[in-house]
């Protein structure tokens, strides 16, 4: 596992099919993300649609999980699960801190 990195984000709802939740991480985060997976802008870094795995935590909530790129921010999102979602008391709209640390690179 590799540094922790503590950032605020708002919750949002992508519109599409499934109804998911995600934080789009905060670009000096995307960068060093990159710096450290050694995956650039538009390549997957050898990881499956350039995914990365993380561990993440909000208020006293852990999951692993994957981040996913996103041509539109230029940055990552993070998906937060119904469950986190539940346990923490938050939705689409709040804002919260999140603590994140890129796993060792591991195949897919």
């Amino acid at each position: 596992m590799l540094d922790q990195m503590d950032f605020s984000g708002e919750l949002w709802l992508h519109k599409g099919q499934g109804g998911w939740t995600f934080i789009t991480l905060p670009p000096d985060c995307a960068d060093q993300i990159r710096f450290v997976t050694g995956s650039s802008k538009g390549k997957s870094g050898g990881k499956a649609w350039g995914m990365i795995k993380v561990r993440a935590r909000i208020g006293s909530t852990k999951w692993d999980t994957t981040i996913w790129p996103d041509k539109a921010s230029g940055s990552f999102l993070l998906p937060v699960k119904a469950a986190v979602r539940k346990a923490e008391k938050i939705g689409a709209g709040d804002r919260v801190d999140v603590a994140l640390s890129v796993l060792a690179a591991q195949g897919f």
